[in-house]
């Protein structure tokens, strides 16, 4: 498995899922790469526990991770916090200053025009914070820029000089 594509990978992650778990993961799959062309699938965290690793999302920064669990399929937004969730999908850690994820349940059915908003918007976050200067910065490299964290960056636009 070393040497297959990432989407090979995770096609054999799909494969290997037994029962409703893996036929979820495989819908969920098809709604997230359908939400954005931009996305690019990858596969992390390989370790003994779990040596086919991890799907994951990204567009210019990881959009979701795809695990599945005892009882439940888990999407996870590791920056859902800044995500405007109308819909309510978001339904665990809930508490956590930047993550969010969505449990999917057996049986559970799939809002897809709400989660392809939610990738959209995670994609677009991803990209903003590109335009802004700060794609791959942590809370700790952003410490320090002013007491609340933030970094203010103003953008002038200047007119077509006449021709």
């Amino acid at each position: 498995m070393n040497d297959a594509s990432a989407s090979q990978q995770i096609d054999a992650i799909v494969r290997k899922t037994i029962g409703w778990r893996g036929e979820r993961l495989g819908q969920l799959r098809a709604v997230i790469r359908s939400a954005d062309p931009g996305l690019i699938e990858e596969v992390k965290w390989k370790k003994p526990s779990r040596p086919e690793g991890v799907p994951v999302w990204s567009h210019d920064g990881i959009v979701c991770v795809g695990e599945s669990l005892k009882n439940a399929v888990r999407l996870t937004f590791p920056k859902g916090a800044q995500l405007k969730d109308p819909k309510g999908l978001f339904n665990t850690r809930l508490d956590s200053k930047t993550v969010r994820a969505i449990d999917f349940h057996e049986g559970d059915a799939i809002n897809a025009s709400a989660l392809k908003a939610l990738i959209v918007q995670g994609a677009r976050l991803h990209r903003s914070c590109d335009l802004l200067g700060l794609a791959g910065r942590n809370k700790g490299s952003l410490a320090g820029l002013n007491p609340r964290g933030f970094v203010a960056k103003t953008l002038t636009f200047e007119p077509f000089p006449d021709l």
